[in-house]
């Protein structure tokens, strides 16, 4: 595996994330933790929305040979945004509500431990996920899209509610669309088709932090794992929820898991169905999405890749 070095560092970090927002003092230590490793970092923080991508740009056209990012998922894609095809490594600093991907990837949670061995990780090309909604307007992400019921409950999520509370947010938004009708839309995958009110289009195996619901899908693949639930009334996904949590769901009717590097999801004429990335909304259908192979650079742990090729090998000869 290549070994990795750094001598200067940008960590870009996002001033009202629930972690940073409560413990900004945590920032000044990563910066001299980093010191003790032979790394010289600066802090820059977002100015709001959309604005790390351009600060992470900014940040390696100065010089910087790595770049953190501290927050939630959604910070760190739009870091990552500013960082494609450059070749400069992204690490990864949890500071958010889920922080999916650093489960993922066993980075750990607390902000000091996840940078204390940053010598010792791997610089790994990994593939990303770009959505398109609509016309032009265009969104990379690293963990997941989602489509339908999922999406409608990030709508009805109280953002002061999560600062306070974290993912028991995403659960309370959950519960209130209980006994709500949902409306089926079409997916196609690599050019067939399916019906779903439900689609997760995933990078990776964590959902949410607490559930594995994509378990073949990988950052070192260069596809996404589609996973599609049907039914057209929301008490239908409290078996699908059981399926999930006792890991039989691939087996269970109404649940589709298909790979595929290219996805579509309309909507019905007339019909309003929301989509999110990575617990964020980003509007309505219809969006498209693609793998990006070999866009990124991410700072892994060695202990990861090694396990994952080794899962990623048998899948393959499967």
């Amino acid at each position: 595996m290549e070994s990795f070095s750094a001598k200067r560092a940008a960590i870009i970090y996002n001033p009202v994330a629930r972690k940073l927002s409560r413990s900004q003092h945590l920032l000044q230590r990563t910066i001299d933790a980093l010191k003790h490793q032979g790394i010289e970092a600066s802090l820059v923080g977002t100015t709001g929305p959309g604005s790390a991508g351009a600060q992470a740009k900014k940040q390696i056209e100065a010089g910087c040979d790595l770049i953190l990012a501290a927050g939630g998922d959604g910070t760190i894609n739009e870091v990552a945004a500013g960082m494609l095809h450059t070749g400069v490594p992204l690490a990864i600093i949890p500071g958010g509500t889920a922080n999916v991907l650093a489960r993922e990837t066993r980075i750990p949670i607390d902000m000091l431990a996840s940078i204390r061995d940053l010598s010792k990780m791997v610089p790994t090309r990994v593939a990303i996920g770009m959505l398109r909604m609509g016309g032009f307007e265009q969104r990379s992400f690293l963990c997941m899209a989602g489509a339908g019921l999922d999406a409608e409950i990030v709508t009805h999520v109280n953002l002061d509610l999560k600062a306070a509370l974290g993912k028991l947010a995403y659960y309370i938004g959950g519960f209130s669309q209980v006994l709500r009708p949902l409306t089926e839309f079409e997916v196609t995958v690599d050019g067939k088709s399916y019906q779903a009110s439900f689609a997760l289009i995933s990078r990776v195996r964590n959902y949410g932090g607490d559930l594995e619901i994509a378990r073949g899908a990988s950052l070192l693949r260069n596809e996404f794992q589609v996973v599609l639930f049907r039914g057209t009334h929301s008490l239908r996904y409290l078996p699908y929820l059981a399926a999930v949590g006792l890991r039989f769901a691939e087996r269970m009717s109404g649940c589709t898991f298909v790979y595929g590097r290219s996805v579509t999801c309309k909507a019905p004429k007339d019909q309003g169905i929301f989509a999110q990335v990575d617990g964020e909304l980003v509007g309505k259908l219809p969006i498209s999405a693609e793998i990006i192979p070999d866009a990124l650079t991410l700072l892994l742990p060695s202990s990861f890749i090694s396990k994952e090729r080794s899962a990623v090998d048998i899948r393959a000869c499967a």
